[in-house]
């Protein structure tokens, strides 16, 4: 097919580095984001799609809001020359500063139990399940139907249809 043996090496060399080599991972962290990125990289080709990006960076323990997400996508992490994905090596950088340092971590136990003390002013130890609902869907950065009915398959105790948040909250933690 090719003439010269140093062409074919060349296209050869050229395709192992495009497909290959673009991703160098430097310790365990880069390696972890990489494997989480690589599960929605559908194409194969070290890109995601901006809409799996809160998926991929909640799946590595981090809890921005949906605000948070798309100054993210749209200041460092979308790709200008391929807009709608986000390619692997804008990916992992960015995402290991922010895990280094801490940023959007998760609420703690003792926060979450705080916040529920505040929701049950008279210390009943539950809330209701219509009360959560409309809390969820109405205040802050709203649930959609789907997540709503996600939580409420956790939160809910089957017998009393409230939320013992006690036992909420270590049901969280164990997930």
């Amino acid at each position: 097919m090719f003439k010269n043996n140093r062409v074919y090496s060349y296209y050869i060399l050229e395709f192992l580095i495009i497909f290959f080599i673009l991703v160098v991972l430097n310790n365990d962290l880069e390696r972890k984001i990489f494997d989480a990125f690589e599960v929605f990289d559908h194409a194969g080709n070290k890109t995601v799609d901006v809409r799996d990006v809160g998926t991929v960076i909640r799946s590595l323990g981090a809890c921005p809001t949906e605000a948070e997400l798309q100054e993210m996508i749209v200041l460092y992490l979308e790709d200008p020359v391929n807009p709608g994905s986000i390619h692997v090596n804008k990916f992992i950088p960015f995402v290991s500063q922010f895990i280094t340092e801490h940023k959007y971590e998760p609420a703690t136990p003792d926060a979450l139990l705080e916040a529920f003390h505040v929701l049950d002013p008279l210390g009943k130890g539950y809330i209701t399940k219509e009360y959560i609902s409309t809390l969820m869907t109405q205040d802050g950065e709203p649930f959609n139907q789907d997540e709503l009915d996600e939580m409420l398959e956790i939160a809910i105790d089957p017998h009393t249809q409230t939320v013992p948040y006690e036992y909420y909250i270590n049901q969280l933690m164990i997930d």
